[in-house]
């Protein structure tokens, strides 16, 4: 490999960390390691090395930046939705739609390197939190306005993420009814939250249910 030029530190610890996040999307978060890494940004792993000489902290950091952006996303995308259970369907639906197999794919493997890994599991942790905070927050409101009829929010919103984690997971390989991740979980999801058959599963976020649906 001939020798990458020279750049400012921030600049260049920036692309290194960069390529991290793109080989982790691209092939998985055990692929982020001190040769592929080096491999993807165009740098020898000596350099790799001396901007991240622990890899368990770019591991752990790379986990963050692949998956981080993801609540931001759905949070925006849920807010603009009126009322708790469209913003429900509308978090459910875009989780699940098999758009976000990447990231899916991310999460899958960190919670196996986690396993060696405290570094890596303190921040699988932390994200996983954000992510009960979001579907709680969602939970709380419909609880306030009278929509959801939940005695613990928070064991719902574990719950829930719980069962978003598995069938997504089980998407990757294809399993099961893979292609109706939604409607599996959505029938789940109604009882959890106290609503009528069919509330969570009309065709579209937001879409009022039939008369037939509401009331099976």
């Amino acid at each position: 490999m001939s020798r990458a030029p020279r750049k400012p530190p921030a600049e260049r610890r920036a692309e290194i960390a960069e390529a991290a996040r793109e080989l982790a999307l691209a092939d998985g978060l055990a692929a982020v390691t001190m040769r592929g890494v080096a491999s993807r940004a165009g740098v020898t792993p000596a350099l790799v090395a001396h901007y991240h000489p622990v890899m368990d902290e770019l591991v752990a950091a790379t986990f963050a930046a692949a998956v981080a952006p993801e609540v931001a996303e759905v949070r925006a995308l849920v807010a603009v939705e009126r009322g708790p259970i469209a913003r429900m369907a509308a978090l459910l639906r875009t989780l699940l739609d098999g758009s976000r197999d990447d990231v899916t794919t991310v999460w899958v493997e960190a919670f196996a390197l986690g396993r060696r890994s405290e570094r890596l599991a303190e921040t699988v942790r932390e994200q996983m939190d954000a992510w009960q905070t979001l579907i709680q927050e969602v939970v709380a409101e419909g609880v306030d306005s009278g929509a959801f009829a939940v005695a613990d929010p928070a064991a719902v919103a574990w719950q829930l993420l719980g069962s978003i984690d598995g069938l997504n997971a089980q998407g990757l390989v294809r399993w099961g009814a893979a292609g109706d991740r939604y409607p599996l979980l959505a029938h789940a999801a109604e009882g959890m939250l106290g609503l009528a058959r069919g509330m969570l599963a009309a065709p579209a976020a937001g879409a009022a249910p039939s008369p037939a649906a509401v009331e099976g």
